[in-house]
């Protein structure tokens, strides 16, 4: 019997344990919008009574029979720091397909996409995906290791946004970078460092598809990032010195860069 190569074992173990994976979403805001998601399959749903009452307009939708709790003895597997308000649904992650279809856009507006470097903190990335939605970018995405998973605590940060903000996670980011370059997209790199505002970059291009790319707080930008973006760019702050979380950067950026 001849044996398989290592690289075709990892691969098809990988395919297994995507096909295996399930996030446990938390809370009322969460739940309700996943369960008034009909892409989203869901697997396992946990209330208490108070949380059933609720939730009692979404429940039909989401066409799955709760299993009701105790609040002294709720059943599932969080984490004992969850604020899960009572309410807990076991679902598969969602696919929002591929990188190409996403960024297409509507054909009405410029579309906005952000990528993200490294940025790990699912509380971070969650923010991010609801100043996404907010401000009608296409997608947030991020890389396949070195990025926030699709977790409970990042849907609850979320609010709702995971359901319908696409948030794909790609294996290199300066390939995705090159290739959103491709298909005739501006990608500008957030740096506290650069020479040029952001609102100075966009002027003359607000009806461009542009990228925006931001890296962890302190880190900032890879090197290799830097160097593959169209241009650095900067957020002009009052006073001399200034700094923002990397949500908030985002919301800022997204809004200098609106179509």
């Amino acid at each position: 019997m001849v044996k398989k190569p290592k690289w075709v074992v990892e691969k098809e173990q990988g395919k297994k344990a995507k096909a295996a994976e399930t996030v446990w979403l938390f809370g009322l805001h969460a739940v309700r919008d996943a369960l008034m998601n009909p892409k989203r399959e869901k697997l396992r749903l946990i209330l208490t009574l108070n949380a059933k009452s609720k939730l009692e307009d979404a429940l039909e939708a989401g066409g799955i029979e709760p299993e009701v709790h105790d609040p002294r003895k709720f059943g599932a597997p969080l984490d004992p720091q969850s604020v899960h308000q009572g309410a807990a649904l076991e679902v598969k992650p969602l696919n929002w397909g591929r990188l190409e279809d996403v960024a297409l856009g509507d054909g009405d507006t410029p579309p906005r996409l952000v990528l993200l470097d490294r940025v790990t903190d699912p509380h971070n990335v969650g923010a991010i995906l609801r100043s996404a939605e907010v401000f009608g970018a296409q997608a947030v995405i991020g890389t396949l290791h070195h990025s926030a998973p699709e977790t409970g605590a990042l849907a609850k940060t979320a609010s709702g946004a995971l359901e319908r903000q696409p948030y794909l996670r790609e294996r290199n980011l300066a390939d995705t970078i090159v290739a959103l370059q491709g298909m005739g997209y501006i990608v500008l790199g957030l740096d506290g460092e650069a020479e040029v505002s952001i609102d100075a970059a966009m002027d003359g291009r607000r009806d461009r598809a542009v990228a925006l790319v931001l890296g962890a707080e302190g880190p900032g930008l890879r090197q290799r990032t830097k160097e593959t973006v169209d241009q650095l760019v900067k957020i002009d702050f009052a006073r001399g010195f200034g700094s923002l979380n990397v949500s908030n950067a985002a919301a800022v950026a997204l809004y200098a860069a609106r179509p």
